[in-house]
């Protein structure tokens, strides 16, 4: 695959929304700023979380946190080359067709921007908090698999009909249509048994984790999902999510994972509202993988 055609090469995800003296009505000033500096150092793409409580991960879940669309809609006025993601939508959260409508309203608005990135979801406290169902591991994957072939259908026929066991839709109408005729669909997850052979099946990208030893591992299963269903795994863009604390370490960082097989990383900094380091990141590993 040329690198003309990869989802992204090198993206940068804003983690999180708490920063030490802003106040919330600053806050989305401060985010925007983020953005516009990380397109500006070299990064191709920029994603947010979907998720409606900080996870436990990163910080408090009583800290701020912003719906993703909503969110992704205001940055893509004050971007103008940066592709826009999710890291990733939980197929629980939203109707497959209206979050068709969503991203193809984002791509639209962003002139061809959009990327749908979506998983299985997994954060039960906030499914119990905001009242959604959290059904069992094998229907979230049953779910997501008709929620992909209901997006892709949306996004590239004219009035799509589907008839699954948890959605449908009848003739469904979404227009306009992506600007490039289609969005871009990156799977998160790294479940070998169903996850990625849904990657291999309906995914234009996938995002990995774990450390390169895992990652290499993931990519050959992943590779055998593709033999099973006829695929070339080259068609599929591979990244990982990948912590950088120091820019200093982050080219080094790149290239462990270059080695086993990955396309293009997403930059996960603690420090993000630091615009001198988003900086120095993306233009060390923009000049890595020139």
């Amino acid at each position: 695959m040329s690198d003309r055609q990869l989802v992204t090469r090198l993206g940068l995800q804003i983690p999180n929304f708490t920063f030490p003296g802003v106040p919330d009505a600053d806050l989305f000033e401060t985010i925007a700023g983020i953005a516009t500096t990380a397109e500006d150092s070299g990064f191709d793409s920029v994603w947010v979380m979907d998720h409606l409580y900080q996870i436990e991960m990163v910080g408090p879940k009583e800290d701020a946190m912003f719906e993703a669309y909503t969110l992704l809609g205001a940055l893509a006025a004050r971007t103008r080359r940066a592709a826009l993601g999710t890291m990733v939508t939980g197929v629980t959260y939203r109707n497959p067709a209206l979050l068709a409508k969503i991203v193809t309203t984002l791509d639209v608005i962003s002139s061809g921007r959009a990327i749908l990135g979506i998983g299985a979801a997994w954060n039960v406290d906030e499914h119990t908090g905001y009242g959604f169902d959290y059904p069992s591991d094998k229907e979230r994957l049953d779910r997501l698999e008709e929620a992909l072939q209901i997006n892709r259908a949306m996004f590239t026929e004219a009035a799509p009909t589907f008839e699954g066991r948890h959605y449908r839709v009848q003739q469904v109408l979404n227009n306009p249509k992506p600007i490039r005729g289609s969005v871009p669909v990156l799977i998160g997850g790294s479940g070998e048994k169903r996850t990625l052979k849904l990657v291999a099946q309906y995914g234009d990208a996938c995002n990995l984790f774990g450390d390169p030893d895992t990652v290499r591992h993931k990519i050959g299963v992943l590779e055998r999902h593709c033999a099973d269903v006829g695929r070339d795994p080259a068609e599929i863009t591979k990244t990982v999510l990948m912590t950088v604390r120091e820019p200093s370490a982050a080219a080094e960082q790149l290239a462990a994972f270059r080695a086993v097989g990955v396309d293009g990383v997403v930059v996960n900094m603690p420090n993000v509202a630091d615009l001198t380091a988003v900086a120095k990141t993306g233009e060390a590993l923009f000049t890595a993988l020139a």
